[in-house]
C-alpha cells in the first residue's frame, strides 16, 4: 500500500473554494510561515479511500476479538453512542454550567449528571459520586488527594500508603504524585496478598491501602475484609482500583467489603470504548467519612431543578466542567437499558467465559495459578520458553491467525505472563476459535519453534524491532 504522499500529484485538489466576495484578510508577516507546509496534493476519493484502506488494516473490537488482560476491551453497544450524539447533549457547550444565569438550559445534563452518580454509587455501595475524574489513573489521583485531606483535616502525621506487588502501575504513581510513599504488599505463591506479610508494613504511618480485587492475576482476594479492619484499626482508610468491577458488578459492592474511596473505568465497564487514548472516565466513589471532600462543584437537586454547589471541605476543581460528559451519557443509557439483571449477567458472563478460556488451554499452558479464576485468566509460557518460543512469539502468532494478541508480560510478578480477558460480550464460537488458535500455536512451539520466530507474516507490517522502535521513534507519513 502506498504512502498518502507517494499519491500525490501537484495541483490536485480535493475542495476549491469560490473566489472571495469580501475583502481579502492578511495575517501580520511574524504569524506566517516562511515555506509552504508540506503536505499531499490528493483529491477528495484519494483520501477517503487511503484511509478506508489503513482502517481495515488495523485491529478493533468491531472486527476482531480482542482479549487483553486487564483492559476490558468489549463491544459497548452502539445504542449508547447513539444517545450521547443526540444534538440535545453533544451540542450543549460548556460554558452553560459556569453560570446560574444558563442553568434553565441544561437541567437535562445535570441531571444525566445527578442520576448517574447515585447509580454508580448505589452499584458500589458508596454514599456519593463525582463524574469529574477524566480517566482511571485521574480517579485514581482523585482517591490519594482525598485520602490526603481526610487526614489533613484531621491532622493526622501519615505520609505512606501500601500496595500490592500485582496492582497496576498507576497505583504507585498516583499515589506518589498526592505525595506519599509507597511501600508494597507481596503476593503469596497462591496469588493473593499474603495477610503476614501485609501486617509487617501495616503501622501508624499509613494513610491508606490501594487493592484491586479481584487482582491482576484474575483473583479475588479472600482477605479483604481482614485488610479492611487492620487499615481502619489504624485510621487508614482502603482505596478500590475499579478496573475490574467487570467481574463483580451485580455480585459484590466494594462499599460493602469496606473499601472507602474507590474509581470507576466507564470505558471499560460502562459502554465507552477504551483505548487509544480516549475518550476516559474515571468517576471516583466515597463513603461517608470522605464525602465532605468530594471534587467541586456537586450537582444538587432543589425544589426548582438541578443546581451547582461548592461543597465546604473540597479539594476543589480536579478536571474541567464535568470531565467527559459524553461519556456519562453514554454510561447512563448503558446503566438504563441493562437495569438490575443485566448488570449481574456482565459480571457472570465474564467470569464463565475466562474460567472457559483457563478450562480449554491449561493442559497446552500451564496457569499461573490453578484455581478458578475471575475475569480473566493469566497463564505462564515458561514450558514453551524452554523450546525457545517466548510469550512475545505467540502474540505475535495469533495476529497471523486474525486474533489481536492477549496482554504479556503484566502482572510483572508472572514470568512469561499471558493475561486473557475474554470479556461478556464474547460469543463461544469465538472462543473456541481462539482457543483453537492458542492451541495450534502451543504445538508448533513444539514441532517448529523457528515458525513463531517469524511471526506475524501476514499482517502490513512484519516483526518489528521494537526496541529500536521505542529508542528511535519515526512515526512516518501515512
Amino acid at each position: 500500500m502506498q504512502l498518502i504522499f507517494e499519491t500525490s500529484r501537484p495541483g490536485r485538489r480535493g475542495v476549491r473554494l469560490d473566489p472571495l466576495d469580501v475583502p481579502e484578510a492578511t495575517l501580520p508577516a511574524e504569524f506566517c510561515r516562511e515555506d509552504a507546509p508540506n503536505l499531499p496534493e490528493v483529491g477528495e476519493l484519494d483520501v477517503v479511500r487511503h484511509f478506508t484502506r489503513l482502517s481495515a488494516r488495523n485491529f478493533g473490537v468491531d472486527s476482531h476479538f480482542y482479549p487483553l488482560g486487564s483492559c476490558t476491551m468489549k463491544y459497548n453497544p452502539k445504542l449508547a453512542d447513539a444517545i450521547s450524539a443526540l444534538p440535545g447533549l453533544a451540542g450543549l457547550h460548556p460554558h452553560l454550567s459556569s453560570s446560574p444565569v444558563y442553568h434553565g438550559c441544561i437541567q437535562g445534563a445535570l441531571e444525566i449528571v445527578y442520576e448517574t452518580e447515585h447509580l454508580l454509587a448505589e452499584i458500589a455501595g458508596m454514599r456519593e459520586v463525582s463524574l469529574q475524574p477524566i480517566a482511571g489513573a485521574h480517579g485514581e489521583l482523585t482517591g490519594a488527594l482525598l485520602i490526603a485531606a481526610y487526614h489533613r483535616a484531621k491532622g493526622n502525621k501519615k505520609d505512606t500508603i501500601i500496595i500490592p506487588d500485582s496492582a497496576h502501575g498507576t497505583n504507585p504513581a498516583s499515589a506518589t504524585i498526592a505525595g506519599f510513599k509507597v511501600v508494597q504488599a507481596p503476593s503469596g505463591a497462591d496469588g493473593t496478598i499474603r495477610l503476614d506479610a501485609f501486617k509487617n508494613v501495616m503501622n501508624d504511618s499509613v494513610a491508606g491501602v490501594m487493592l484491586t480485587c479481584p487482582n491482576t492475576h484474575g483473583l479475588f482476594e479472600p482477605d479483604v475484609h481482614k485488610i479492611a479492619d487492620l487499615a481502619h484499626e489504624a485510621d487508614a482508610l482502603l482505596y478500590y482500583d475499579g478496573a475490574n468491577l467487570n467481574a463483580i458488578i451485580g455480585q459484590s459492592r466494594p462499599g460493602d467489603l469496606g473499601f472507602d474511596v474507590m474509581h470507576f473505568n466507564l470505558h471499560k465497564t460502562f459502554a465507552t470504548p477504551h483505548g487509544m487514548g480516549g475518550p476516559g472516565s474515571g468517576p471516583v466513589g466515597v463513603g461517608e467519612r470522605l464525602a465532605p471532600f468530594l471534587p467541586g462543584p456537586r450537582v444538587t437537586r432543589t425544589e426548582v431543578g438541578f443546581g451547582l454547589e461548592m461543597p465546604p471541605q473540597s479539594i476543589g476543581k480536579i478536571a474541567a466542567f464535568f470531565g467527559n460528559f459524553l461519556v456519562a451519557a453514554r454510561a447512563y443509557a448503558y446503566l438504563l437499558c441493562q437495569g438490575d439483571e443485566g448488570l449481574k449477567n456482565v459480571a457472570r458472563y465474564a467470569v464463565l467465559n475466562a474460567n472457559y478460556i483457563l478450562a480449554r488451554l491449561k493442559d497446552a499452558y500451564d496457569p499461573a495459578y490453578d484455581t478458578t479464576c475471575m475475569h480473566e485468566c493469566v497463564f505462564t509460557a515458561t514450558r514453551q520458553a524452554k523450546a525457545g518460543v517466548r510469550a512475545i512469539d505467540i502474540a505475535k502468532a495469533l495476529l497471523d491467525r486474525g486474533f489481536h494478541a492477549p496482554t504479556i508480560y503484566f502482572p510483572l510478578t508472572v514470568k512469561e505472563s499471558i493475561m486473557i480477558e475474554p470479556t461478556e460480550t464474547e460469543s463461544k464460537q469465538t472462543l473456541d476459535a481462539f482457543c483453537d488458535a492458542m492451541r495450534a500455536i502451543a504445538q508448533a512451539a513444539q514441532d517448529d519453534p523457528e515458525s513463531l520466530h517469524a511471526a506475524p507474516q501476514t499482517t502490513p507490517v512484519g516483526r518489528l524491532d521494537e526496541v529500536r522502535a521505542a529508542r528511535e521513534l519515526d512515526c512516518g507519513c501515512l
